[in-house]
């Protein structure tokens, strides 16, 4: 029996030159158009296209919102709220009639 030489069987892949790159594509949608009338309304109300929206939503769907971004939102609308007196009451909330 010959003895092998691994490292010629097994030859190192350079992979010093691999990028990663983004890359846009074009989705079509199938939606009736006074949908996308109102849905248009509302996205410059919000000072955003469409298309912005669409996108935001599907990257929110995808998981690629941002944990940090989510918590300092949390964090700047915690006490902003009005309870107007109104306690929590455990017993309250479970008596049932």
């Amino acid at each position: 029996m010959r003895p092998v030489c691994l490292e010629s069987r097994f030859r190192r892949i350079d992979t010093a030159y691999v990028h990663t790159y983004n890359v846009f594509m074009n989705v079509t949608l199938s939606i009736d158009e006074q949908i996308v009338a109102r849905a248009r309304k509302k996205a410059e109300v919000l000072g955003k296209s469409l298309n912005q929206l669409v996108r935001d939503y599907l990257q929110k769907l995808a998981g690629g919102d941002d944990p940090e971004k989510s918590i300092d939102e949390f964090t700047r609308l915690s006490g902003q709220g009005n309870s107007q007196g109104w306690r929590f009451n455990r017993d309250e909330i479970h008596e049932r009639s």
